[in-house]
């Protein structure tokens, strides 16, 4: 773990705080896109290390976050059938629907199982031919390729009872939504490591000539992090905007070019609605018609079914940046990670967990 230790070095982080410290002369307001960045942040309490100039914002970048509560609905209308087996990540069982979550379902006897690999619900699918099985899929461009690669495994395999349930979203046009609010106070991002992975960066480019805005492509480490504010601090003192790598050891300009073939043979971009948020024009994925067999939502023909995010939950202020998780009234009291009231409460990378077990 030698090589992780170095992107954790206490000596590594005083010198680049205090660099920052001294390259800052006025307030500036730079969000880290991706919940995992969040996460990091509080864990190592870098936002003590800063100067009080430096404000930053939590963004919309966790998957189960922003999974809308209509798809919630949808993944407990098809795991609440006798015939189906349901499978998903754990994060997943834990987010509230309108008055279950899937892991109580499960409590009532429906078969939902946790999976770590959606290849393993097409296994799941190969043993039980008597069941429907579904994975619910979701996520953002980083967990595309292995779900794309499940419905390949599928169709190559000739398993005729395996469907996905997908909610999965693209990070460039929420960072588009958010710059595009008036109130929006954003004027730098960190971007998420490890969706650039996938999708290189060079899709970030014209967001920054239309915005005016700089982009740092960051990793998840203390040093990645602080590296990341100090080159978005730089260019905003230089009054300067581009586009920088600082994740270079893992991410290039055109990303993954077999991840991203398999992604675009099974998916294509359609509207997504995001928790919170509401629907974004071109910022999700849908299965494309050659394999509508396996698109759950035509399996087991439940697109009616439309539900509105409850007004008690300020998720999507969250999500946006506008408020911080302990502005919520009902922050760690009504609700805490054993029993949320959002998402943002249940996942590792939502803001609101983070907070509750750092803060």
């Amino acid at each position: 773990m030698k090589y992780i230790d170095e992107y954790r070095d206490s000596k590594i982080v005083k010198n680049l705080t205090n660099e920052i410290g001294e390259i800052t002369t006025r307030p500036w307001s730079i969000m880290e896109i991706c919940g995992g960045q969040t996460h990091s942040i509080m864990k190592y309490n870098l936002e003590e290390f800063l100067p009080d100039k430096i404000q930053l914002i939590h963004g919309p970048g966790c998957p189960v976050c922003v999974t809308p509560l209509e798809k919630i609905e949808k993944a407990i209308n098809i795991a609440s059938r006798s015939d189906v087996i349901f499978t998903t990540f754990g994060d997943m069982m834990r987010v509230p629907g309108l008055n279950d979550d899937l892991l109580s379902i499960k409590a009532g006897g429906a078969d939902v199982r946790m999976v770590y690999s959606p290849l393993d619900a097409v296994k799941i699918a190969v043993k039980n031919p008597d069941k429907k099985v579904v994975f619910f899929a979701v996520g953002f461009e980083t967990t595309a390729p292995a779900n794309a690669a499940s419905v390949v495994e599928a169709e190559r395999s000739k398993v005729k009872n395996y469907s996905m349930l997908v909610s999965h979203v693209l990070v460039p046009p929420a960072i588009e939504v958010l710059l595009s609010d008036e109130a929006s106070k954003i004027e730098g991002f960190l971007a998420a490591g490890h969706v650039c992975t996938v999708m290189g960066y060079s899709e970030y480019e014209p967001i920054v000539q239309k915005f005016e805005v700089p982009i740092v492509v960051t990793g998840f480490e203390p040093v990645d992090i602080l590296q990341g504010i100090y080159l978005t601090v730089k260019q905003l003192e230089e009054n300067r905007f581009k586009l920088e790598n600082q994740y270079s050891r893992v991410v290039t300009k055109n990303g993954n070019s077999g991840a991203k073939e398999v992604m675009f043979n099974v998916f294509e971009i359609t509207d997504m609605k995001w928790r919170g948020i509401g629907t974004i024009p071109q910022s999700g994925f849908k299965i494309k018609n050659k394999y509508s067999k396996y698109d759950a939502e035509k399996v087991f023909d439940i697109n009616d079914i439309k539900v509105d995010e409850p007004e008690e939950c300020i998720a999507g202020e969250i999500l946006q940046g506008k408020k911080k998780p302990f502005e919520c009234d009902a922050f760690g009291k009504e609700c805490t990670p054993e029993h949320p009231l959002g998402a943002p409460m249940v996942s590792t990378e939502g803001a609101c967990a983070a907070y509750f077990h750092y803060k």
